[in-house]
Order: C-alpha cells, then structure tokens, then sequence
C-alpha cells in the first residue's frame, strides 16, 4: 500500500500547470501570480462522508462534487477560477481510490482552467477539504449585501433535484438516475456568474436551500422578500417523481441544488435574460424583495407556507 508521499506523486503527475503558477505542489506553498487590477477571491469548504454524501458514492463523484461546490461559491461572487488546494484525509492509502477521485476532480478542473497548486493527505475517516482561489476585477465581484427592496429575486437553473435524490436513497426504494446525478455531480454556474457582474446587486449559491440561503442575503442586505411558490422552477424529472407538496420541501430546504439565487432590478431583466442565454443558462424570477424584512413563501391559492426545516443541517447528516 503506497505511503503519504506517493499518494502525493501520484496526484502530481496528473496535474495540468497555469502559466500563472509561479510554484506548486512540492514547496511548503505555492506561489500563485495575481493579475494586475484584480481581487483574489478564496473559498473554503469539506465534504466529510456520511454527512455530505453518501459513503458508497463512486470515487469520482466525490471528486467532481468536492470541487464543484468551491467553484459554485466562486460562481456566486462573480470570480473565474483559477487555482485550488485539496487535503484529503483518508481511511487507509489506497492508490486505487485516489486515481478514481482524481478522474472527477480533474475532469472538471479541467472544464474550468483550475490548477491544483498543493495541499496535505493524512489517514483518518474520510473528508475531503478543497481551497479554491478564483479573481475578479477589482470593485466587481458580487456579494450579499447589495440588494434593495423593489428588486426581483432570480434562481438559475432548477431546484429540488438534488434533495429529491436524497430522499429516494433514504428511502430505500425506486429512484431516479437523473435526480442523482444532479446529487452526485452539482453544476457550478460559473459563466452565469459572470455574465452576471454590472447587472444584479446580490448573489449568493444554493447550497443550504433556497429558504437558508436567501436568508443569509436578507440579513446581509437589510430587506425582506415574498417568494411565490408557484414558480419555483421545476425539472419534469422531480415533477414526475414527487407532486407539488412534496416538492416544496426539497426546493425551499433540501440544499445541494448549486444552483445562484440573485437580486436585480426589474429594469435589468431583459438584459440578464440575454446575458443568461448566451451562457445556455435559464433563470427564473420567483419573487420580490420588500422593505419589511422576514422571509415570507406564498401558496399559488395566495396562501401563506412556512417551511418545517429551514434549511440543511450540516451536523444532520445523509443517514
């Protein structure tokens, strides 16, 4: 069985180079050349196993997911991508596992210029912790404070699939294949986010459920919304699968959609609709934002529906 530093030269030959890299795996650090009149813009998170995804998850979805849900965090401020660490902290050093983790991970990296410039690999139950470093130019990235009350509410793509999966494989019982790949392989929208910079005044990904996450753009920015749930946009696989009632949950609470969810104004929306559709990325207005704040979802009947779980629940778990 191969030891820490094999492990690591293993993942070194795979590894494509930036000409911005000035330096990168094999020192104590890397040394990474910023462009001139931009942002560095980082972004850290783990995924344990168990708790993120499912522990019988194929090695190479665990390293698309991993990477993705950096790069989704990226996507929501407006930042390309540029450069990642990974440590991987695994349960014995199995060379095997690696080079199947390796084949997803990359793979999107790929998709998206991002160099795997350093990081650790220890023994241990298995996490995967991914620090991506994305730029933006300088004064344009979006944030979470922007948004003003009279501005519309958006969300990319479509909600609940991801959530829908989970609650089949918990279910032990029929599934669907499309709903968990959405699960297994998160699209980060990183073109969206970019097409987006100059036309909305906030943005933030969907990671916890759209009830949590647009929670977290309320505070920052000071305002309300009243989201309508009649149109929150709906895959026809998760419609097939699970009817309104039961939709709502995974759409407003399940998380793992990755999908944005940003604020414009309702004069930019028809130029966020070009802008969207010359990345091939749909989008859908759900909402408004209000002066009051709160956090209030409505029934098509004009009914008034608060969620039973606010949003996920990191210490919860797949189980």
């Amino acid at each position: 069985m191969p030891g820490e530093f094999v492990l690591i030269d293993r993942i070194r030959a795979r590894v494509r180079a930036r000409a911005d890299v000035v330096l990168g795996i094999g020192d104590d650090a890397a040394l990474l050349r910023v462009p001139a009149g931009h942002e560095l813009v980082v972004s850290c998170d783990t995924l344990v196993s168990g708790v993120h995804f499912p522990a019988e998850t194929a090695p190479a979805d665990i390293g698309w997911k991993a990477l993705a849900v950096n790069l989704s965090d990226l996507a929501a401020m407006g930042a390309t991508p540029a450069w990642c660490t990974l440590a991987l902290t695994l349960p014995d050093a199995d060379g095997d596992w690696v080079d199947a983790f390796l084949d997803g991970f990359l793979e999107l990296a790929e998709q998206h210029d991002v160099a795997l410039v350093g990081g650790d690999t220890t023994g241990g139950p298995l996490s995967i912790t991914i620090t991506a470093h994305g730029v933006v130019p300088e004064g344009q990235a979006l944030r979470r404070d922007g948004a003003r009350a009279g501005d519309e509410v958006w969300v990319t793509g479509s909600l609940g699939d991801a959530a829908g999966a989970l609650a089949q494989w918990r279910a032990r019982g029929p599934s669907s294949a499309k709903l968990r790949h959405r699960l297994d392989r998160p699209t980060p929208r990183i073109e969206a986010g970019l097409a987006l910079r100059g036309l909305a005044t906030a943005a933030i990904d969907l990671s916890d459920g759209l009830a949590a996450d647009l929670g977290h753009v309320l505070a920052a920015s000071g305002v309300g919304a009243r989201i309508d749930l009649g149109r929150l946009p709906t895959s026809r696989t998760l419609a097939d699968h699970f009817d309104e009632a039961q939709r709502w949950p995974l759409q407003l609470s399940g998380g793992d959609d990755y999908e944005l969810c940003f604020t414009a104004p309702a004069s930019a929306a028809f130029a966020i609709e070009q802008a969207l559709a010359a990345c091939d990325v749909t989008a859908t207005v759900v909402g408004v934002l209000v002066a009051q704040p709160g956090l209030h979802f409505t029934t098509p009947e004009g009914d008034d529906h608060v969620p039973s779980v606010a949003g996920y629940q990191h210490f919860q778990g797949v189980h």
